[in-house]
């Protein structure tokens, strides 16, 4: 078995779910056998809590310059239910030429193909090209606040000298047809996760109401998830179609992007969840008894909005919830966004090193990560987790999905292009 396949797996059976209670009772106990493989190599870890069990690891392996680059990642999984799952999603099973459980793509495969890349040097002598900060973070599944959040604001000292990073999301194969893209994410959506209430005035379930805060909510969540976004083409996003189109030798209407999505739809799964804002209610809660009308009611809903889109998307919400209807933030943070060029055209040649007929394009993702985080203390973030995938494995299905797994082969295509990126000369095209 192969060091990065067993690591994986290794991870991948301590139970490290993260349900947003504020627990993280595994996060300790996987900070704990990343700190134990990066210690017995001779790279010293730094080991810090946020709050009891809440734990994240950081090591510094000193390179050829001081220009250091971040690789992040965290050790929080979100929740499954094994009765749903083929194999249990806390086995850590290798069958089938891949590894099984929950975080083998989000994202304890990508751990894995750091440590047993940082080993394997370490083991060798090998010196990085740059000094390297390696990040092991408890919740990014949540708000980050007791992982990278509490990393940026109590050990700020920790990534010194790092101005660019590297983390979840970016760097997998894709295909459309017989032609395979690499998307290399460069920009985040922002993140406005929001509790909504309405007030009203409580009564007898079986008298008129004279304001229902439940009718009232209801009606406004109806507003929000029946409105149609408009579509707003940022650069970013019009850059990636742009290089979609090259790769696939065929150009993409900009005019008639709903038909394209039809025609090209493997293809369009990188682009369409980023042509607008959403916000998706997600949570509920009104009430104590049936024939009580309350006196408030609440609900939660994820709000996503693009770069330069904050202030449209947070008017129209407020238009659409009505007066009766206030808002706060759980969690807000800006959509973050990082140049293709300089370390983007670094990334596209390490994975074209290893597959010269692929074709890496710049991508911006729907959801967010701890980059986000370090946007805030001046850190470039970039999604570069490479993986090559079989054309029929799911890749986006897999996240937060059922049945979770990584190939074994693309796990060690993965270590490959790292160590092309930070110990080999970069390729010129």
């Amino acid at each position: 078995m192969s060091e990065v396949a067993e690591i994986c797996s290794e991870l991948l059976r301590i139970d490290t779910t993260n349900d947003g209670s504020g627990d993280g009772p595994g996060e300790r106990r996987a900070a704990e056998y990343v700190a134990s493989l990066l210690d017995e190599v001779g790279i010293e870890p730094v080991v810090f809590e946020s709050a009891p069990r809440r734990t994240s690891v950081v090591a510094r392996i000193p390179g050829d310059s001081r220009d250091a680059l971040l690789m992040h990642g965290h050790l929080d999984v979100v929740p499954a239910d094994p009765a749903e799952w083929r194999t249990h999603p806390f086995s850590g099973e290798i069958s089938g030429g891949c590894v099984h459980g929950r975080g083998a793509v989000d994202m304890k495969g990508t751990l894995a193909m750091t440590l047993a890349w940082a080993r394997e040097n370490a083991r060798r002598g090998v010196r990085p090209r740059r000094d390297l900060v390696l990040a092991f973070l408890a919740d990014e599944e949540s708000t980050g606040e007791y992982g990278a959040g509490h990393a940026v604001e109590r050990h700020r000292d920790l990534f010194e000298g790092c101005t660019e990073a590297i983390s979840e999301s970016g760097g997998f194969s894709w295909y459309e047809d017989d032609v395979r893209i690499y998307p290399v994410a460069v920009g985040e959506r922002g993140t406005a996760w929001m509790r909504l209430t309405a007030r009203g005035v409580p009564g007898h379930g079986s008298k008129p109401a004279v304001d229902n805060p439940v009718a009232e909510l209801a009606r406004a969540l109806a507003r929000l998830a029946d409105h149609r976004w408009p579509v707003r083409l940022t650069p970013e996003v019009a850059r990636l179609i742009d290089e979609l189109s090259r790769a696939l030798g065929r150009p993409i209407d900009l005019d008639r992007l709903e038909e394209e999505i039809e025609r090209i739809p493997r293809a369009a799964a990188l682009f369409k969840g980023v042509l607008r804002n959403s916000a998706n209610p997600t949570m509920l809660d009104a009430g104590y008894k049936v024939n009580v009308i309350p006196g408030t009611a609440e609900a939660h809903v994820d709000g996503r909005f693009l770069p330069g889109q904050r202030d449209e998307f947070l008017e129209t919400v407020d238009r659409l919830l009505g007066p009766k209807v206030t808002r706060e933030f759980v969690s807000f943070e800006e959509a973050v966004s990082s140049p293709a060029e300089g370390l983007f055209d670094e990334l596209t040649a390490a994975l074209l090193a290893e597959d010269p007929a692929g074709r890496p394009v710049p991508y911006v993702m729907t959801g967010g990560t701890d980059a986000k985080w370090f946007a805030r203390i001046g850190i470039r973030g970039y999604g570069f987790a490479p993986l090559l995938l079989p054309p029929a494995l799911d890749y986006f299905g897999m996240f937060h999905g059922l049945d979770e797994r990584v190939p074994v082969e693309g796990l060690e295509f993965g270590v490959r292009v790292l160590d092309r990126l930070l110990t080999s000369p970069t390729p010129k095209s």
